[in-house]
């Protein structure tokens, strides 16, 4: 049923019960895609293509749910995830709508660790010295913000600038999102650089801190035990599929963060 006081809404009848899926262009997978991911898929698909522009009224659970022959669970659990990506809003008793675009919003680049290495007028080069495909345990779903536990990639580089190390990389990879990682050696590109050449990415969360260096970090790093560090986590998504969380730690002495912004156009400071 139309949603009288949103006109963007469309009404979903039962003669057009398949409109979700009829909406977006088809997609080829060789891979068994459970009915949790082809909800998730279609209704990505139609917000990302731009068939339902920002503020559009998503059909209830209920109508999805009588779509796809599934439980309003079913349905529930796809539109928190999309709601947890940013890419829809919940309201309680209006319904679920697309997400409006927040001008108020900071955004940090995602860095090139490489750019930023020869910018200094250094050689660079990395070497991954941990890689190790496994099943998520739960600091992993927490990291990466995973519903249910699934394949990840485990993967350690230590970027050099010339001779000294530059910054140590943690990283997991979600296969799930991003299955061909699986058989990528790294052995060439670092990771970051193969993900974002590779895979594209919608949104992403950075979270900045300080902290002391441990034992095995400061080893890694060549400094001593306790040196303050610049860590910077961050997570990225293609729509509302998790695709990796990383941590780069520097040695805080050799580093700073600068970020250039301007306020807003009602004039009022931006929050971060």
């Amino acid at each position: 049923m139309a949603n009288k006081s949103n006109p963007k809404s469309k009404p979903l009848a039962k003669s057009s019960a398949s409109t979700i899926r009829t909406a977006m262009p088809g997609r080829v997978s060789d891979l068994p895609v459970s009915l949790h991911q082809r909800i998730l898929n279609d209704i990505e698909q139609n917000i990302v293509s731009g068939q339902w522009q920002p503020g559009y009224r998503i059909p209830s659970e209920h109508e999805v749910a009588e779509t796809y022959q599934c439980s309003r669970m079913t349905v529930n659990k796809v539109l928190t995830q999309l709601a947890r990506a940013n890419m829809v809003e919940r309201r309680r008793k209006a319904g679920s709508f697309v997400m409006r675009s927040h001008s108020s919003s900071a955004v940090l680049e995602i860095n090139d660790i490489r750019a930023e290495v020869l910018a200094l007028g250094q050689p660079y080069r990395f070497e991954l010295i941990g890689h190790k495909k496994r099943r998520s345990h739960r600091a992993d779903m927490a990291a990466l913000g995973l519903d249910k536990a699934g394949p990840v990639l485990e993967l350690c580089s230590l970027h050099f600038a010339g001779e000294r190390p530059f910054c140590l990389e943690y990283r997991l990879i979600n296969l799930t999102a991003v299955p061909r990682a699986a058989s990528e050696p790294f052995e060439k590109e670092p990771p970051g650089a193969w993900l974002v050449s590779h895979v594209p990415w919608t949104s992403a969360e950075h979270r900045i801190r300080a902290g002391a260096s441990d034992a095995n970090m400061a080893s890694l790093l060549k400094v001593e035990g306790g040196t303050p560090c610049l860590i910077i986590q961050r997570r990225t998504w293609t729509g509302a599929s998790p695709v990796t969380f990383v941590r780069v730690t520097y040695p805080g002495e050799d580093h700073e963060l600068v970020a250039y912004f301007s306020p807003t156009k009602e004039g009022k400071p931006s929050h971060f």
